[in-house]
């Protein structure tokens, strides 16, 4: 019970957190209360996005394809599994935190913008961004709410037209990463404090906003909402979704559904991809 109330604890510091990290783009909104909020990796684009990140930093040679898939193979018990183990989680997290201590944020926000063009643009799922295009057309604004680095969430955002982003902050100090998390990961509870912050603080009714995913981790936001959608989704989620007789989306043809884009969970993914990223960062400007 104990471990429950500091998980729950954890879960709303991080939604508060990352609600108080997000930065709106200033304009006059037609619909001011209404808003959608669409999950990245597998929802918006295929696979993890900070795979992708750590993909594009191999390919500029900071450190090798094989360190990158010794990390992922690490996680991809996760999704065979279908869970995510807490203490391996945390084992994780605190490995990668680790390395990307020291860090420019600028840095890595560069690399993120060039990368996200070279290798993240053309993972986007046309039908996904149609959605979100959508509902910025009837003059609400879209965040994406993902557990990637909020600075790597924001290029996403950008680089789609998007309001704005939710995403794991981590710790900074004179613009380098600390190595430490503030809150926690923005992951399934966390998603929906998030949202639920962002919510009043923007004066957003949350019963005519709408919510994207493609996860069971991620029902906690989607049934924060009056309108939910199941993306491309898992085997838990479709079922759910049916159930609660909610839309379901699904843009991929050709390849069974759970082994679409990369064989990890989604925060399993991310931290593989972060770790791998730190290990390239610092090998890089430990030779420069």
């Amino acid at each position: 019970m104990r471990r429950l109330l500091r998980r729950r604890e954890a879960a709303e510091i991080a939604g508060e957190v990352a609600a108080a990290a997000a930065v709106s783009a200033p304009a006059v909104i037609p619909d001011p209360t209404a808003a959608a909020f669409f999950d990245v990796d597998n929802t918006m684009m295929r696979g993890a996005s900070i795979y992708h990140f750590a993909r594009g930093l191999a390919s500029r040679g900071l450190f090798t394809t094989s360190d990158l898939m010794k990390f992922a193979a690490g996680q991809a018990w996760f999704r065979v599994r279908g869970n995510e183990n807490p203490e391996h989680i945390a084992r994780a997290k605190e490995m990668a935190l680790a390395f990307v201590a020291g860090l420019k944020v600028d840095d890595v926000v560069r690399l993120g913008e060039e990368i996200y063009d070279e290798v993240m643009a053309d993972r986007v799922w046309s039908g996904t961004r149609a959605l979100a295009q959508a509902h910025l057309d009837a003059g609400q604004r879209v965040w994406l709410v993902t557990a990637t680095p909020v600075e790597l969430a924001r290029v996403i955002a950008q680089r789609l037209g998007l309001t704005g982003a939710l995403g794991t902050v981590a710790e900074t100090t004179e613009g380098a990463y600390t190595g430490r998390l503030v809150g926690d990961l923005l992951h399934g509870p966390a998603k929906a404090e998030a949202v639920r912050a962002l919510a009043r603080r923007e004066g957003l009714d949350l019963s005519r906003c709408s919510a994207y995913s493609d996860s069971a981790n991620d029902l906690p936001m989607l049934s924060l909402v009056g309108h939910a959608y199941a993306i491309n989704p898992d085997s838990e989620l479709r079922e759910y979704a049916r159930d609660q007789d909610w839309q379901i989306r699904d843009f991929r043809t050709g390849r069974k559904a759970t082994m679409i884009g990369l064989p990890i969970a989604a925060t399993a993914g991310a931290i593989a991809g972060g770790v791998a990223a730190g290990i390239a960062l610092r090998r890089h400007y430990r030779s420069s």
